[in-house]
């Protein structure tokens, strides 16, 4: 009986771990997300089967280098779900990254999802923290594709003259990004100040002012 529970218990865990860790399995062709409708329960509702049509499954936002505009000198593209209706429940989408000359992807982690990127244009180093604080980092190609752990703590930065760019693929498909400055300075409402000093041994001065830097990109 004993060894019977353990086994139940066993299966249980393993079931539970590995619905969690990925999007929900698809249980029909297509689920083509219904942005209208307002609910959302880990994922989108079905679009009517009548109103689908291939522009659900189309988008053309990664084709051309995006503008750059911003203070960090990189452009994120995304073409997940949001842009792609047809992505819904498949656990798949992309991303186009485009960097100017010294241009920066600063660190920061993808919560659902494994990242890869291929090399478009130009030369970037690249690299992902683990929870042990150990860096991986190299200096990748035209050509050449690099993996981010899911979770993890990682970055990308054009050190060339020209511009650079790179497509990247997730095991998701909304993968979600969390920027590590913006969630610890920049959130609302704000983290206690008390918090930011004691972690990062600085004084309050050096806080307000990282705050004021970050809230001038936005």
């Amino acid at each position: 009986m004993m060894i019977s529970r353990i086994s139940i218990i066993v299966v249980l865990s393993y079931i539970i771990t590995s619905t969690s860790a990925y999007d929900p399995d698809a249980l029909q062709d297509l689920c083509v997300a219904d942005k209208s409708h307002g609910t959302k329960l880990n994922g989108f509702p079905c679009k009517e089967t009548s109103n689908i049509t291939a522009s659900d499954f189309f988008f053309a936002g990664i084709s051309k280098p995006a503008v750059i505009n911003s203070t960090s000198g990189s452009a994120v593209t995304g073409a997940n779900v949001e842009k792609i209706p047809g992505l819904n429940t498949l656990s798949v989408s992309l991303a186009r990254i485009d960097y100017a000359p010294g241009g920066l992807n600063p660190p920061h982690t993808h919560p659902r999802a494994t990242e890869v990127v291929y090399v478009l244009e130009g030369e970037l180093e690249v690299g992902f923290i683990t929870t042990a604080n150990k860096l991986f980092s190299k200096t990748i190609k035209i050509g050449e594709v690099f993996v981010f752990p899911r979770g993890l703590v990682h970055f990308q930065k054009n050190n060339g003259k020209s511009p650079a760019s790179v497509l990247s693929a997730f095991n998701s498909q909304l993968p979600g990004t969390v920027s590590v400055a913006a969630a610890l300075f920049a959130t609302e409402p704000a983290l206690p100040e008390d918090v930011l000093t004691k972690t990062f041994q600085v004084g309050t001065k050096m806080v307000d002012k990282i705050k004021e830097r970050l809230a001038t990109k936005k």
